[in-house]
């Protein structure tokens, strides 16, 4: 997908936004069932299928994504045409968001990971740990944890847990499965204009912006929504995990 940037002109610009303006308004009588706008236009549920972003989000959780957070596109709008860029009622997403998206390189898969690199930040992994703009985010070290899977082992296996409190006081909790892993120590990133950078919770087991060949930068256009929410969740055997309910951070 064309993100818009600097070098197109105004009126070309202009003219795209209209013509996202227009897919709404002909799309109005659709999406005048209740249902449908709760689904297509305000929240749209999904499941998670991986521990990328364990522990914050578990295989079998089931979640919200606020469509309306950050504006709609080509990707959040239902039945969009493939010409349409930019976003319509756009909103920039923050440090520490949870966000579905889908990214440059394969735009045919929906993922989820946390936004830690806004435009112009440098970013940089240093023995495990996150550098923003050559400061090292402040973290605690938390107990260890059951992996429950989620370093690719058996659940018994123990797991290095962390606090990572962003500028902006967003704060949540990473893992750690091991030392010195394969994206601990990487270049330094600067995020580019109209996009962020992205990481799963879960340090080392997950594909994300570290990974420039296959993931890279998440243009802001491809954003589906903010997941505000775990509505619904099932353990391994299919029980529900009532624990699980409520707002993620």
């Amino acid at each position: 997908m064309t993100t818009l940037s600097e070098s197109i002109q105004p009126s070309k610009a202009q003219s795209r936004e209209w013509k996202a303006i227009l897919v709404l308004i002909l799309l109005v009588p659709v999406l005048w069932s209740p249902l449908i706008l709760f689904r297509f236009v305000l929240y749209q549920p999904f499941s998670i299928p991986s521990s990328s972003m364990a522990p914050t989000l578990m295989v079998g959780d089931y979640v919200l994504a606020a469509k309306y957070a950050y504006g709609y596109g080509r990707y959040s709008l239902p039945f969009a045409p493939a010409w349409i860029s930019g976003r319509v009622l756009a909103s920039d997403p923050d440090y520490g968001d949870i966000v579905v998206f889908r990214t440059a390189k394969d735009n045919s898969v929906d993922y989820v990971k946390r936004v830690v690199g806004l435009p112009g930040d440098r970013i940089q992994m240093r023995q495990g740990r996150l550098i923003l703009n050559d400061r090292p985010v402040t973290r605690t070290g938390l107990e260890d944890g059951l992996a429950d899977n989620a370093c690719g082992a058996d659940g018994g296996v123990k797991v290095h847990r962390w606090r990572e409190t962003l500028p902006n006081g967003a704060s949540y909790i990473t893992n750690d499965c091991i030392d010195n892993g394969f994206l601990d120590n990487t270049n330094v990133f600067t995020v580019p204009p109209g996009h962020v950078f992205v990481l799963g919770d879960n340090r080392d087991n997950s594909t994300d912006s570290r990974m420039m060949s296959t993931f890279g930068f998440v243009p802001m256009d491809n954003l589906i929504g903010k997941v505000t929410r775990i509505f619904w969740s099932l353990d391994e055997d299919g029980e529900p995990h009532m624990e699980r309910l409520g707002k993620v951070r």
